[in-house]
């Protein structure tokens, strides 16, 4: 399998390359050059196998033997996924009403951010320890992205972390989990900005091709193709628990912010699997937007809401589902030149209605939805959910009445425990957590980003700082 980039200008490179790569050359972001189609016997002979056991048969689909044998590759994967907490990795909750909540918070930082990133550490790890060769790596976070990324890499040999954080604009767990990272190769910024300031200066540097080569620069936010391939994982994996016999479809309701979630499963569907999408957005709802109106447009600003990881306006992997629906990087590039001198764009009608196909649904909560949800969740159920994926569980309540026979699955992308401000203001009462307790009484290292300064010089002498 080989690698291209959205925007034309960039193909042929390896899954290593592609492991290493941010934004592409070219302003672009990664794709394989072609997409692994499965029938429908090999699915339902997948339908028994554990999560890390179908993991084994999808993650080669991507990566060449040549690069990293079957046996080394099988290794990683029991590494990655060791320390997470429950036998089945993510266990689907049935509970009243047929709502069916999959579990993907059970990783070392209690986010879905885990389960790919584990992944990707040990793949730098597997090729850096061989090449003895340093790499940098560069991070802009909303929330659960920079704590997962983090823990993947702390304390390895060959690799430096830096990572921005928006100030006050994460829950306190978030933050804590970030800035009590102490290792001498975590790197750790506070941004006195939104997630989508922040990103600003790392894409500045990232287009510097020759100061990325000269400093091995890499990025695992989900522009990373090594993190969309992992989570492919978790679609299939879903649609086998909730389908067993794969003799029906299963609609995902996937909590959508920057949409490299929705982008793996586009993938899965791509690849035969029998799923579609909706997508459940905060009141900064580009997606929404985009997916029903064809608006591609920044608003004015960020509003903070109680799903901090879901408050972005520029929903990056957008640009992969146009070009794995279209396979023209020629278009990529105008929409792409237009939105990013103008800040909007609007989506062809022919791939507006193609994008629907696929994700059928979007919607859009406010905070009174997300405390609603918590609440009425937690009253029918005694489980209580994080606000993110409160907001795919409103869509959910929403359609009820109108469709009871329809098979779906919530994805809950968090645990509540990382976000005892929304429980508080959805009237429930916090749940006790020693983990987290403990979190609290740890040392913390970072630097602040203050407004005024310039970031991206700031972010450079690090950099080089690093390599000296």
């Amino acid at each position: 399998m080989k690698y291209k980039s959205t925007r034309g200008g960039v193909s042929g490179l390896s899954f290593q390359d592609a492991l290493y790569t941010g934004y592409a050359a070219d302003g672009g972001i990664l794709v394989p050059e072609s997409i692994p189609v499965l029938d429908m016997e090999t699915l339902r002979s997948w339908s028994s196998l554990s999560y890390i056991d179908l993991a084994k048969k999808i993650v080669p689909l991507f990566v060449d033997e040549h690069e990293i044998p079957a046996s080394d590759l099988n290794d990683l994967l029991d590494k990655a996924f060791a320390k997470f907490t429950h036998q089945e990795i993510a266990p689907i909750q049935r509970l009243k009403n047929g709502l069916n909540i999959m579990e993907l918070f059970h990783g070392t930082t209690w986010a879905f951010k885990d389960l790919a990133l584990s992944c990707v550490g040990q793949f730098l790890e597997y090729f850096l320890s061989k090449q003895k060769k340093h790499l940098t790596i560069v991070v802009g976070t909303s929330g659960d992205t920079g704590s997962a990324a983090i823990e993947a890499v702390k304390g390895f040999e060959y690799v430096d972390i830096i990572v921005l954080l928006p100030k006050g604009r994460c829950s306190k767990v978030q933050e804590q989990q970030m800035i009590t990272a102490v290792e001498k190769n975590v790197h750790v910024y506070r941004v006195e900005g939104t997630s989508d300031d922040l990103d600003i200066p790392i894409k500045e540097i990232f287009k510097d091709v020759a100061f990325t080569k000269k400093h091995n620069l890499s990025s695992i936010n989900s522009i990373n193709w090594s993190r969309i391939m992992v989570q492919i994982v978790h679609y299939i994996y879903g649609y086998l628990q909730m389908c067993p016999r794969c003799d029906g479809e299963v609609e995902i309701i996937v909590p959508t912010g920057a949409c490299g979630n929705v982008t793996s499963g586009f993938i899965a569907k791509l690849m035969g699997v029998p799923i579609k999408f909706v997508c459940a957005v905060t009141q900064n709802d580009i997606v929404a937007r985009a997916i029903t109106k064809g608006d591609y447009s920044m608003s004015d600003r960020v509003i903070p809401t109680l799903a901090p990881a879901m408050d972005i306006q520029i929903p990056y992997n957008m640009e992969r589902l146009w070009y794995l629906i279209t396979q023209d990087s020629e278009l990529i590039c105008k929409l792409m030149t237009e939105f990013e001198s103008n800040g909007k764009v609007d989506i062809p009608t022919f791939l507006k209605n193609q994008i629907k196909e696929i994700i059928v649904a979007s919607y859009v909560a406010d905070n009174e939805d997300i405390k609603t949800t918590m609440r009425r969740t937690w009253e029918e159920n005694q489980y209580q959910i994080c606000p993110h994926t409160a907001i795919g569980v409103a869509y959910y309540n929403s359609t009820l009445k109108s469709d009871n026979q329809r098979t779906s699955v919530v994805i809950a992308t968090a645990s509540v425990k990382k976000f005892e401000e929304a429980v508080v203001a959805a009237g429930l009462t916090p749940q006790k957590y020693e983990e987290v307790e403990v979190l609290f009484t740890r040392p913390v290292k970072y630097t602040d980003m203050n407004k005024g300064e310039n970031w991206e010089l700031i972010l450079r002498d690090k950099i080089e700082e690093i390599d000296r």
